[in-house]
């Protein structure tokens, strides 16, 4: 097996980069600076770099010195997300954000230099017989970035055998790597239930069809809809997380509405759930002389990894880590990714990087105190070198 180069001459630089993107973070489709940091990043590595792919979107490229480099059955390509999240973010060190109201609460920014340190120590030796593709996707929270590439033809510009990418885990210590072969995150749909009753002043209630108790009495149905007829061996989430309705206090209103999310691991267990919530929404409205009226809003589908390269991740997981740091079968979470659109396109797989701190866990995503662990910059950038040699090594691709 061929060795891979020495991360630490590079580690400094790579830090920078990361907090650097930390303290200027961009929203969906808005990354404009980080695209340009990016892009800048990679002319120096002389990498042939491609960009305005979903707007923001850069894909570099790297071939390596193999005489067969030019095959497509052995490209291979890499991904990372590069937007941030509508946070304002309350920690108090030096990279915070700069952009109030805009945070990296999810880690892209150590994603996106992760790759770019993989992309370093390839370039560096790059005696591997094959090419890499470098994906850096925008709008990957709630704007389907990954379904935006492809559709404006990604995978047609530059085909690749497989693809794969890394979500850091923050309840996973750092030092420690997780896969499984299936779904590793979930189905994903939004939903918005608009409850119409008949207003009135609220001291002549029974003159009314007051939309609020029939609100709160669907709220509370909605929740046994998983917990009495989805399987318990399945996996589901129903959540209400938003309710509005009326004006003033003495004025029953004419409508509520109801807004929530229900995530899956199963496309059949979302379509039970939908059904359900039609059919209760219906009754539950009846039942008080009301009308709902349910309105989807689909969102990601189920990221599900592909058995062979899912395999394949957690053998290179444990060259890089160890074994006993390395879950073949970790279990999946209820979040949601758009990554999921470039698995149902090619084979691939989606991983999971312990982002803790001190052997426990750390600060949950999405949390306004939550900061990528830079101490493992250097693992992901080591892996994801491992992981193309090996994949050419091993003619995975063939």
């Amino acid at each position: 097996m061929q060795a891979t180069p020495d991360i630490t001459p590079y580690l400094g630089k790579l830090i920078s980069f990361r907090r650097d993107l930390h303290a200027h973070p961009e929203l969906k489709f808005e990354e404009f600076r980080t695209s340009d940091q990016i892009a800048a990043y990679l002319g120096t590595l002389g990498l042939k770099v491609h960009r305005g792919l979903s707007k923001t979107g850069i894909v570099a490229t790297l071939r390596g010195n193999g005489p067969n480099a030019d095959d497509p059955k052995r490209a291979i390509a890499l991904r990372a997300d590069m937007d941030a999240l509508p946070v304002t973010e309350v920690n108090q060190f030096e990279h915070i954000s700069r952009n109030i109201g805009r945070m990296h609460a999810c880690g892209h920014d150590g994603h996106t230099a992760m790759l770019l340190g993989g992309a370093t120590l390839l370039q560096a030796k790059p005696d591997f017989d094959g090419t890499v593709h470098f994906i850096f996707q925008p709008g990957e929270e709630g704007g389907a970035g990954a379904r935006i590439m492809i559709e404006e033809g990604l995978f047609e510009k530059f085909p690749a055998a497989a693809v794969f990418a890394l979500h850091n885990w923050p309840a996973m210590p750092a030092g420690k790597m997780g896969v499984r072969v299936g779904p590793i995150m979930a189905a994903t749909n939004r939903f918005e239930i608009r409850i119409l009753g008949q207003g009135g002043h609220a001291a002549q209630p029974h003159n009314t069809v007051d939309p609020i108790p029939v609100a709160c009495s669907l709220v509370t149905q909605l929740q046994t809809l998983v917990s009495r007829t989805i399987d318990p061996l399945d996996s589901a989430v129903v959540t209400v997380g938003k309710i509005e309705s009326g004006t003033v206090e003495n004025i029953i209103p004419n409508e509520a509405v109801i807004y929530g999310t229900c995530r899956t691991l199963k496309t059949e267990t979302l379509n039970h759930l939908i059904a359900g919530m039609e059919r209760m929404s219906a009754h539950v409205a009846a039942a008080h002389g009301a009308t709902a009226k349910v309105i989807i809003k689909p969102g990601y589908p189920s990221t599900i990894n592909h058995a062979r390269e899912a395999r394949f991740m957690a053998e290179v997981m444990a060259a890089t880590v160890g074994n006993k740091n390395t879950q073949d079968d970790v279990l999946p979470a209820m979040t949601a990714e758009d990554f999921s659109y470039m698995l149902e396109k090619i084979p691939g797989a989606y991983g999971f990087i312990g982002n803790g701190h001190g052997g426990l866990p750390g600060i949950s995503l999405h949390n306004a105190a939550y900061d990528f662990n830079d101490d493992i910059l250097g693992i992901g950038a080591n892996f994801w070198d491992l992981l193309v040699r090996q994949w050419l090594e091993k003619e995975v691709a063939a």
